[in-house]
């Protein structure tokens, strides 16, 4: 596996030429070396009492993280909930966090976690063996109907549920004693203790769980239906859920944790949607923090000599086309819609400098990266030929994109959204604006069966191996794409169980040509994202995968 980069804090220059620089300087380290163990930390000898104000451009949809893959919501559970394993800030790789320990049986099947001792959750029950196995049998169990109503993404991790167990990798979760437990899998899974370390597979209460129904989704919140324990997660990490209102969540120190609870005592995400407000709001002082600098307020930045934290690019940017809405489903259109898009323009004008065209959906410094991923490049005359070979028709094509929002890979989607539909009408598509605000469910609108055509949207990558870009996407038929290569799909779960080494970048490689070729989405930028921080701010626990604690949080004063 190649190398993936941290994130720095830097002081932003009065130039954007010296920024670029400071960008291409950042040292990449290695995500393949033996991780770092940090020894246990112990709670700070006195409560923690300043507060952190971060500016967020969205709302959380909701805080059960089982049922989410929205970017807002995880960033709020990573303060409250916490996994099995953690990722190593230098090297990228699985470190301890509830389990201190892990051993994996020669044949890969079985893997046993010894299992951090005191520790409890926020609402005083005790963690231990049993209280990882309910969360992993209610993962496992989770309902067609309750699937289709969130976004739980055990089933892209482990390739199934309960009701269909041989599509499952899944085989159980075993309680040795309070502090031993074991999970075993019908087959390898080479990137199982990465996934470890994804938000989604964080450990609830039991209780919690229970008490608030975490089942049944009752209520509503930015358009995606939650249950009770969705809006009031309970964990074991270093905050506790305090409220939460349309504009503001609030969370405050555990009392409790295990680990070092740092100096902030209070947590408040505000929400900001607009990212000239954001920055007004850093400037007054009114927040300490926000994400998602654009290209536009990064001038303002610049004059203001703000620190800026840059994060090492993790994430792709695309424009998705569902064949299952003519007349997408002619390759021939999906082809001409390819020339017809000048990345180089889109990448320049909406995103920071170091951002990079994408040709595939793997990032660069993963392993299976292809470098001769047969992108057709910008040629509108070639575009033009193609509709008129596909007897296009001159049909609206439905172009969702969503407004009112920044994304850590679509900072300006509105603009985005003009640019990209300007280019398609020059070579005679016909585009049918669907603008759909972030909070009324775009996300869902889009990943679900529907008329949306073509659609703006990005994917995040969580941890550092090609599957977690491949599987969720393109390892099974989605409503979002419309693609139905079984030959594609089963190459993506026979890869995920190869060691690391030639056959599996090979096999990755060969995954990734093919669906350049069969294009049921358009990569067009792998995003440079950063956040702008006040004066006030020491250090932030920057990350390419998002793993940003807030207990890891300095301040002055």
């Amino acid at each position: 596996m190649k190398p993936v980069a941290p994130a720095r804090s830097v002081r932003v220059p009065r130039t954007r030429r010296l920024l670029a620089a400071a960008s291409a300087a950042v040292v990449l380290l290695s995500g393949c070396t033996s991780p770092v163990t940090p020894e246990p930390s112990t709670s700070s000898s006195s409560a923690p009492t300043k507060a952190f104000r971060f500016g967020t451009p969205a709302p959380p949809v909701g805080l059960d993280p089982a049922l989410t893959s929205d970017l807002e919501s995880y960033r709020v559970t990573r303060q409250v909930l916490e996994g099995l394993l953690t990722v190593d800030a230098i090297t990228g790789k699985p470190a301890p966090s509830l389990a201190t320990e892990w051993k994996a049986s020669d044949d890969g099947l079985r893997y046993d976690f010894t299992l951090r001792q005191g520790v409890t959750f926020q609402d005083g029950t005790p963690f231990n063996a049993q209280a990882v196995c309910t969360n992993f049998q209610r993962w496992y169990k989770l309902s067609p109907a309750l699937r289709k109503e969130s976004s739980a993404t055990f089933g892209t991790i482990f390739r199934g549920y309960s009701d269909e167990p041989a599509k499952s990798i899944y085989r159980g979760c075993t309680a040795g004693d309070a502090h031993h437990v074991s999970i075993d899998l019908s087959e390898p899974f080479t990137g199982f203790l990465q996934a470890l370390t994804m938000p989604s597979l964080a450990i609830s209460s039991p209780k919690a769980l229970a008490q608030g129904k975490a089942d049944s989704l009752t209520q509503t919140k930015a358009g995606t239906k939650v249950s009770t324990y969705g809006t009031h997660p309970v964990g074991t990490g270093p905050f506790q859920f305090t409220s939460w209102n349309e504009s503001e969540v609030t969370l405050s120190s555990n009392p409790h944790y295990w680990g070092d609870r740092g100096e902030i005592g209070t947590v408040t995400f505000r929400v900001i949607s607009h990212p000239e407000v954001r920055r007004e709001a850093l400037d007054k002082g009114e927040i300490d923090a926000y994400d998602n600098i654009t290209v536009d307020t990064m001038e303002a930045l610049v004059k203001k000599g703000q620190q800026v934290v840059q994060r090492d690019p993790f994430s792709v940017m695309y424009l998705g086309m569902n064949q299952s809405v003519a007349p997408l489903n002619n390759l021939k259109v999906r082809q001409a819609i390819e020339y017809a898009v000048d990345k180089n323009t889109i990448v320049r004008r909406f995103y920071l400098d170091g951002t990079a065209q994408a040709t595939q959906f793997v990032p660069p410094r993963l392993s299976g990266f292809n470098n001769g991923a047969p992108a057709l490049g910008y040629d509108p005359n070639k575009a033009k030929a193609l509709l008129k070979e596909a007897n296009y028709d001159g049909k609206p094509i439905p172009f969702y994109y969503p407004v009112n929002v920044t994304r850590a890979y679509l900072p300006s989607p509105e603009k985005v959204y003009a640019e990209i539909a300007r280019q398609l009408t020059a070579v005679g598509l016909v585009i049918k604006p669907v603008p759909v605000p972030w909070t009324e469910g775009y996300a869902q609108k889009v990943t679900s069966a529907g008329n949306h055509g073509l659609h703006l949207f990005g994917w995040n990558g969580s941890y550092a191996d090609p599957d977690n870009f491949l599987s969720p996407l393109f390892g099974s038929t989605r409503s979002e794409f419309g693609y139905t290569d079984a030959d594609v799909f089963k190459d993506i779960a026979r890869a995920r169980t190869l060691p690391d080494g030639d056959e599996r970048s090979t096999l990755y490689r060969s995954i990734n040509e093919r669906i350049a070729k069969a294009l049921p989405a358009l990569p067009i930028a792998y995003p440079i994202s950063a956040l702008a921080m006040s004066d006030r701010v020491v250090s932030y626990p920057s990350s390419p995968v998002l793993n940003e604690v807030f207990s890891k949080v300095k301040l002055k004063g």
